[in-house]
């Protein structure tokens, strides 16, 4: 090739063209470490609402069988309820991100 005008023009355009692929790569490596970190944030929130429900619910159940002497009656029939309690916030929480 000459060494004119049009190869300053050339080197300037494969120069602008390279910048904007690095530009779209790095614009892709973001969105998908966003989606990850998301995900992550999830997945944590989930297993905190599920294990909060559950000891509270136990330790409801503790306090009530301390309070009325029935140990450990009320604490056991209070572990479903905490499931439930739990699995009805995790469908909540889940509902809210999609």
């Amino acid at each position: 090739m000459s060494e004119g005008p049009d190869k300053k023009a050339f080197e300037q355009r494969l120069q602008a063209a390279e910048d904007a692929a690095q530009g779209s790569a790095r614009e892709s490596e973001a969105k998908q470490a966003s989606s990850a970190r998301r995900a992550i944030e999830l997945a944590m929130r989930l297993g905190v609402e599920m294990v909060a429900a559950m000891v509270i619910a136990v330790v409801v159940g503790w306090g009530l069988d301390k309070l009325f002497h029935t140990s450990p009656w009320l604490m056991i029939v209070m572990v479903p309820v905490g499931m439930a309690a739990g699995i009805r916030n995790l469908l909540r929480a889940a509902g809210k991100n999609e």
